[in-house]
C-alpha cells in the first residue's frame, strides 16, 4: 500500500474519477460525500465511503483522525448561478468546509496529511485581462464561487505559512468526461450529448464563438494525482504551489458542437438563443507550470476525448455491449 488517501467530494464526476486513480496506484482510498450531486454508484467498491456533510463535526474528526497521507478536498457547491442567487450558501459551503478540514489538522496531534484544493481556472482571474492566463495572472473572478475560491487559496496560503500545513493548489479550465452531470458552464458536453442522443437540437448561446479551455478528466486526474503525490517547491506566496490544468488551447462552442456531431455521426440542429449577461468570451490557460513542475503534460486531444465522452453516454442508453468505447491511442494525443 502506498498510503491513505482521503477525496471530498470524490462520489462525483471529477473526484470519482480521481478515485478510480488513487485506488489504481495502490492506495487505500476513502471518499467523503454528502451525495448532493456525486452518485454512490460512481464509486468502486474498494473504495470506503462515509456519506458526510464536509461541514459536519464528523467530516473534521475524519479528517484529523483518519491516518490520511493525502487529503484532496473536491467538495464544493460547483453552479456559479446558485452562488449569485444565494452567495451566503455558498460561502458556507466552499469556505467552510475547507476551513473545517483544515482547522482539524491544524489542532490534530497526529498525522498531518498534505492537502490538495480543486480550484478554478476559469472563474478565478476574471475578464480584466486578456487569456492566456498563467498562475501569476491578478485574481478577479466576476462571481461568488470564484471569490470563494479564491478565498479558499488564500486561506491555505496562511495555513501553510503560518501552521506548516502542507497544500497544493490545482485550477482546473473546463473539465469533461466520463460521469459528467449537465451542470456549470463546462456542463455544455454533457448537455450536448444528451441532447443529441433524444434527438433535441443543439442550444448556443450568442453567436456561439465563446471560447473556453476543454480538458478531459484523465489529463484532470493525472495533474492532480501528481500534485498530491511529488516534491512540490518550498512554500512562498499565493501562486508558488497553484498549477493551471488545462490544455491551453482555446476552443468554441461551435467547435464543441461540430466535433461532437461527427463523433455521433449525426447533423444535430443547432439553434441560437440570446448571449447570457455576464457571460466571459474568452478564457484558456497557460499550463507550462504543471509540465516543468508536475512533470504532467495534457494528452487527450478534444476530438478523442469527446468521442469517448459522447461514447460513454451513449452506452448508457443502449444495450451492453452495442456501442464500444474509443480508444485514445497515441495519434489521438494532444501535445
Amino acid at each position: 500500500m502506498k498510503g491513505r488517501a482521503l477525496i471530498t467530494g470524490g462520489a462525483g464526476f471529477i473526484g470519482s474519477n480521481l478515485a478510480d486513480r488513487f485506488v489504481a496506484e495502490g492506495w487505500a482510498t476513502e471518499v467523503l460525500d454528502d451525495l448532493s450531486s456525486g452518485k454512490r454508484e460512481n464509486l468502486s467498491p474498494a473504495v470506503r465511503f462515509h456519506h458526510l456533510d464536509i461541514r459536519s463535526a464528523d467530516a473534521a474528526r475524519l479528517a484529523s483522525a483518519g491516518g490520511f497521507d493525502v487529503i484532496l478536498h473536491l467538495a464544493a457547491q460547483m453552479d456559479v448561478r446558485r452562488s449569485v442567487a444565494d452567495p451566503r450558501f455558498d460561502a458556507d459551503v466552499n469556505i467552510g468546509g475547507v476551513l473545517n478540514v483544515c482547522e482539524a489538522i491544524r489542532t490534530t496531534n497526529g498525522k498531518r496529511p498534505r492537502v490538495v484544493f480543486a480550484s478554478t481556472g476559469g472563474a478565478l482571474y476574471g475578464d480584466t485581462s486578456r487569456p492566456p492566463h498563467d498562475e501569476s495572472t491578478a485574481k478577479d473572478p466576476d462571481s461568488p464561487y470564484g471569490v470563494a475560491k479564491l478565498a479558499v487559496e488564500q486561506y491555505l496560503a496562511y495555513y501553510a505559512r503560518i501552521h506548516a500545513l502542507e497544500t497544493a493548489i490545482v485550477r482546473y479550465a473546463n473539465v469533461y468526461g466520463p460521469r459528467q452531470d449537465p451542470h456549470g458552464e463546462a456542463g455544455v458536453v454533457a448537455i450536448f450529448c444528451q441532447r443529441i442522443l433524444a434527438d433535441r437540437p443543439l442550444t448556443v448561446f450568442g453567436d456561439g464563438m465563446q471560447t473556453r479551455d476543454y480538458v478531459h478528466v484523465r489529463d484532470v486526474v493525472d495533474a492532480t494525482y501528481r500534485a498530491a503525490t511529488q516534491e512540490l517547491p518550498p512554500v512562498g506566496g499565493l501562486d508558488t504551489r497553484a498549477f493551471n490544468v488545462g490544455t491551453g488551447v482555446p476552443t468554441s462552442v461551435l467547435d464543441v458542437a461540430e466535433t461532437l456531431r461527427r463523433a455521433a455521426g449525426c447533423r444535430a440542429p443547432i439553434e441560437f438563443a440570446p448571449k447570457r449577461a455576464g457571460e466571459q468570451m474568452e478564457s484558456y490557460l497557460v499550463v507550462q507550470k504543471a509540465k516543468s513542475v508536475l512533470g504532467w503534460r495534457p494528452r487527450i486531444d478534444l476530438e478523442a476525448g469527446l468521442a469517448d465522452t459522447f461514447a460513454w453516454f451513449a452506452a448508457r442508453r443502449s444495450p451492453p455491449g452495442t456501442v464500444p468505447p474509443p480508444t485514445l491511442n497515441a495519434s489521438q494525443r494532444s501535445s
